[in-house]
């Protein structure tokens, strides 16, 4: 199986062809119109078989699959203490395993934004987490830690293994969370202000089955979106 997750920096209308080549099984895209309110007939075309969430018809967190895989809306909650945290997106594919898109925003909160909307999501969907893939741009890395805060990006990286669910980035590749050596993210497209803030985290039933891990090239994707695209192939269950 091969996924991708990317954020397209919007227009994916305009780009989804550019991922075509890798010819994917399940695409996890962070700022994409919404196929079922586009006018783009290829756009909606593609995206056939599909989920999605957000604020407006023009930006939002979609997973696209190809026709025939099946993808399954989950009922997780997203209300924490009578507050919405978003971008997340729950489903089940294939009826083989749960997957969660990311797409984590500041959301006016003045101190549980970004990672901490995703800290908060897992402290009331901690039960649902079983064997779960987590994959999407999560802006945030272990850099931005603060020593007197309890949900920084250590924080859910460390709660995240204590349900065995691990960087697939960093466990194929040996590095630590805040060393490493390629970037998700040219911030505003400028090449000297490199950072990683887009993961997929999983289980150990697929780190073990993981053929091959990577990140977008600059020079290619530069163009298109300020965030790198991940592509990641794991082998099929015998």
């Amino acid at each position: 199986m091969k996924i991708i997750t990317w954020n397209c920096n919007g227009a994916f209308r305009k780009k989804f062809d550019s991922l075509l080549d890798y010819q994917a099984d399940i695409h996890i895209i962070q700022e994409c119109e919404n196929p079922t309110e586009s006018k783009h007939t290829e756009y909606q075309n593609w995206a056939e078989n599909h989920l999605w969430i957000g604020d407006t018809k023009n930006k939002g967190l979609g997973v696209f699959a190809k026709p025939e895989i099946i993808l399954e809306k989950l009922d997780w909650t997203n209300n924490f203490k009578n507050h919405s945290v978003k971008h997340f997106l729950p489903c089940k594919v294939n009826n083989d395993f749960d997957l969660l898109a990311v797409w984590t925003h500041r959301n006016n909160s003045p101190n549980f934004g970004y990672i901490g909307q995703l800290w908060k999501y897992l402290q009331i969907n901690k039960d649902k987490l079983n064997g779960t893939l987590i994959a999407g741009d999560f802006n945030s890395n272990a850099i931005w830690d603060e020593w007197d805060r309890w949900w920084n990006h250590s924080d859910v990286v460390s709660e995240l293994k204590e349900y065995g669910i691990e960087s697939i980035y960093h466990k194929f590749n040996g590095e630590e969370h805040g060393k490493e050596s390629i970037p998700t993210l040219y911030f505003r497209k400028n090449i000297a202000r490199p950072y990683h803030i887009d993961y997929i985290f999983g289980p150990e039933k697929f780190t073990e089955r993981t053929k091959k891990i990577e990140i977008g090239q600059a020079d290619k994707w530069l163009k298109l979106s300020d965030h790198m695209p991940i592509f990641y192939e794991i082998e099929a269950t015998k």
